[in-house]
């Protein structure tokens, strides 16, 4: 729980595609706790808007106006303000990981399976140590494949490999490999 009330912003609009003055709210004024103010919305909203920094996301066809208060309120102390479907929604979203799928021009990928893994935790600022635990291989072992990824990929640094799974990633669903190196 907070300890100091939120200020509370709130932004309408109806199929927010561009959630580019939430984001920069988020940004400039990170104390401030925004809702969006929607009609109806979809997965691409709800994830978009959470992504951008919202705190709430309020549904006037779901939500008589009288609980608009209470979601000001809740948000104002600290609280997510978001229905039920919004958060499988959200759930739904982090089950899923950044896939790389890096072909060569024959169409042949680059990156096997536990390369694509390992480039999913690194972009999720995971450290070759917290890599290793995770897959449950040796440090030595994250650090023979990130040399071969840095190899294949041209990049020299976790940053650079960072920017780029980034660039080319997609998402899928998380698929753990048995830790076999």
């Amino acid at each position: 729980m907070q300890a100091n009330p939120a200020d509370v912003v709130l932004i309408a609009g109806n199929h927010l595609r561009d959630l580019s003055l939430l984001r920069w709210l988020h940004l400039s004024h990170p104390k401030v706790a925004p809702v969006l103010l929607v009609d109806n919305c979809d997965r691409d909203l709800v994830v978009g808007a959470f992504r951008a920094g919202a705190k709430g996301l309020f549904l006037f066809s779901d939500s008589p106006l009288r609980s608009l208060c209470r979601c000001i309120s809740s948000v104002a102390r600290g609280q997510v303000w978001i229905n039920s479907q919004q958060m499988h929604f959200l759930l739904d979203a982090l089950s899923q990981v950044p896939a790389l799928r890096v072909v060569n021009v024959k169409g042949k990928p680059l990156l096997t399976a536990r390369e694509e893994q390992v480039v999913a935790l690194v972009a999720d600022g995971l450290s070759n140590r917290e890599v290793a635990v995770e897959l449950g291989l040796s440090e030595h072992t994250i650090k023979k494949y990130m040399l071969r990824i840095f190899d294949k990929l041209g990049v020299s640094t976790r940053v650079e490999l960072v920017l780029y799974a980034i660039s080319n990633g997609e998402s899928r669903s998380a698929e753990w490999l048995p830790g076999i190196a």
